[in-house]
This record gives C-alpha cells, structure tokens and sequence, in this order.
C-alpha cells in the first residue's frame, strides 16, 4: 500500500509543478493547496516583505485566484450586505484594474462569522466565474466586461441559504460548476462557460453542505466527487450522471475533499476524521486508512512530500502524519482557531489564524521546526493563495501581497 500511494504521489507533484504562476481556484491547481513557487520569505509584517497592501470595498471569505498576472477577488458590502462586488488587481503592483458591482437578487441573511462574498471564484485565465452565497452567478472576462448573470435563487426559489454558502465553483473544459446545496431545494449546477445557461443539474438532497467538489483524473476517466452529509459520490462532470455513490463514511460537511495523487483521494469523515481512498474505475472507492485523529474542523488538509499536514482537535493543533498510513509522525498546539487551510510551497508550510497569525513550518522531518512566526493583525479567514513569486492574503479589509523582494508597487 505504501509503495501504491507513493509512486501516485510523483504524478500529483509534476502537475503542481506545471502551474506554478497561477491560483485558478479554492485551494489552487487541482485543489492541491500546493505551489512550487520558490522564494517565499517565512515571515512577515506591515514593514517586512510587503510588496503591497490594498484596501477592499467589502467583506469576504472568499480567496483570491490568479492567473496571467492579475488577481480576482469578490467581497460584499452594504447594510444587508446586498452590494456583491467583483474586483481585478496587477499582481505586480496591487493596482485595481477594475471592479464591477451587482446588486443581489437572493437572500442575504447568514452567520455573522460569513457574508456573501464566502464562494470562491474561478478562472481559466481568459475569464473569471464568481458565485454569491445569494445563489447570485456572473461571469466576466479578463478586460472586466460582463459575459453573463444568472439569478439563480430567481431560478429555483426553494433554494434556502439560512446559515450561508461557501461552496466555490470549479471548471471542467466548457462547463463551471456549482454547487447550490442547503435545507432547502438542492442542485449543483453545470453551466455553459459561454451563455451561463444550465448544461446539466442534478438534484441533491436537502441538507447543509459547505464542502467543494473536486474533478480528479484516474484510469482514464475523469470523476467529479462530491462529498455530503450522507457520502460521497461521484459523477460525470460533462453531464452530471451519478457514476457511483458512497456512503459507508460520513463526511465532514466543511472541510473539503482533496487529491493524493493518481487514484487516491483524502476525504474528512466525521468531525475529526480523515480517511485515504482508492478511486475505482467503474465502482465506488476502497478505504486504504481511515484516522480519527488528524482530521480538520473547519479547513482543509493539504498533502506535501508524501505527508498529510491538518489543522485538528478544533483546529487548534497542527499534525504531520504519513500519506501512506495516516500515522501520525508529529503534532504541535497552536494558538487558533483556524478557518484558512493549509499552504504548501518551497518547503514550508504555512498556517494563519483568525487573528491574522501565520507560522511557518519546516516541510518534513520527524520533530516540528518552525521557520517564522508573523502576525497582520487583522481578520483572516480565506485561505491565501500562491503565485507569482508571493503569497497574497485577503482579510475582511484588506488584500496584502507578500514577497521576499519587498515592496515593488
């Protein structure tokens, strides 16, 4: 089993590798959480390896993405957080290059901890696909001009958002997509890249869900997986029909799924459990391992040098433990809560709290080394996102650019 998980392991680094200047999505390349950026410093401040900082007009959980040198982000503002706004910036510079505003169609209460800039955009270097937990879609491409808007809570008016979204759309060829799922009317989308206009949708069932779908190549097919409440499934992303379901494990309901390499996949089950899983080429997946203990609460592993790294035991402690086994090899207490996931890149590995504080770790060994401690002091809930030579963070105020070569706009 291990010589199995390992050997995929190598196809999953070269794929990182092969994106390395751009962040299409929650979790960058793939979903992976990974970079092969080199050059990152491992700590930082308003006065140390801050290329530059800008000012946004709203809220957001969202993260950024980039691709060909420019950053988009969404955020929301206005005293029912009705305003949804969409904004570009020169990754070089932190310059706005535009920023376009819609007002929302679908309902706009949720947690206070949220607001409904929460979905991640994504973009395929030529255009950029946002989502609002409103049920709110559009899409623009790169100059900013708008190619579509789709209500989608107008739609399908049963679709309920009581707590608020956070699933984030992804893409696969010619169709986005996204996922709708709450305690109300549920879907997930497949939508036309060019007119916004549905291309599949499948029924799901009316539960809370804030996990993100994942496309992984195995055996020469391509799979959609979705984990829920219930399991996980997957299907055909080019026309949505279920290929297989699962629901031996129950999944966590935040923390999403993630790809291991080749045909394996980590899902979180339960609260604090992770489990390894073989996909099948014509069946549902094989449970390699299951943990209890290096689960996340709230964000996402991420996987580096054939080692899982979690944030667990409510996402206050830090556990290395091997791909192979799930064996936990080193834990460390940190000061949290933490709602970002985990980065991966140039041997480090980076962790930021809600409060604004990152520490920075040594990738690998058998005892934890960290490398630097930084702190922004700001609100930080959107996991960052890495390209271009520099590490960019949204806070609920601000989009700070972070680089070893120091200021540059």
């Amino acid at each position: 089993m291990t010589r199995y998980i390992t050997a995929f392991f190598g196809t999953f680094a070269v794929a990182v590798a092969l994106a390395a200047d751009n962040w299409p999505q929650f979790r960058g390349p793939g979903g992976t959480a990974n970079s092969s950026v080199t050059g990152l410093p491992e700590k930082w401040s308003d006065t140390e390896n801050l290329r530059w900082k800008v000012a946004l007009p709203g809220r957001g959980v969202s993260c950024p993405v980039i691709a060909n040198g420019k950053v988009y982000l969404t955020a929301s503002s206005g005293m029912t957080d009705t305003r949804l706004h969409v904004l570009c910036f020169d990754a070089k510079s932190g310059k706005k290059l535009w920023e376009r505003q819609f007002w929302a169609t679908g309902q706009t209460f949720c947690h206070p901890k949220t607001c409904m800039a929460c979905p991640t955009p994504v973009t395929d270097g030529e255009s950029v696909y946002c989502v609002f937990a409103t049920g709110d879609a559009v899409a623009l491409n790169s100059a900013g001009d708008v190619l579509w808007i789709r209500a989608l809570n107008t739609d399908y008016p049963k679709m309920t958002n009581h707590v608020g979204r956070s699933q984030s759309p992804i893409l696969h060829g010619d169709v986005v997509i996204v996922p709708m799922e709450s305690q109300g009317d549920s879907f997930v989308f497949g939508l036309d890249t060019k007119t916004g206009q549905n291309r599949w949708k499948l029924n799901r069932t009316a539960e809370v869900n804030w996990t993100t779908p994942l496309i992984v190549e195995h055996d020469g097919q391509t799979d959609l997986l979705i984990a829920a409440m219930h399991g996980l499934s997957g299907h055909d992303p080019r026309t949505g029909q279920t290929k297989w379901t699962f629901e031996d494990e129950k999944c966590n309901m935040i923390s999403s799924p993630l790809p291991a390499g080749g045909d394996v996949i980590l899902v979180p089950v339960g609260f604090s459990g992770l489990a390894a899983m073989k996909l099948s080429s014509n069946a549902g997946p094989e449970v390699l391992w299951k943990s209890l203990k290096i689960g996340s609460g709230m964000s996402t592993p991420v996987v580096a040098d054939g080692r899982v790294y979690s944030l667990g035991n409510r996402d206050s402690n830090v556990f290395c433990a091997n791909l192979s086994d799930g064996k936990i090899i080193w834990d460390r207490r940190l000061q949290g809560p933490f709602s970002a996931s985990p980065l991966a890149a140039d041997g480090k590995l980076y962790l930021i709290n809600e409060e604004g504080e990152c520490t920075t770790f040594k990738l690998g060994g058998d005892k934890p080394e960290i490398l630097g401690r930084s702190n922004l002091k700001d609100t930080i809930l959107a996991t960052p996102a890495i390209a271009d030579g520099a590490i960019f963070i949204r806070s609920d105020k601000f989009l700070y650019c972070i680089s070893a070569e120091g200021e540059r706009g």
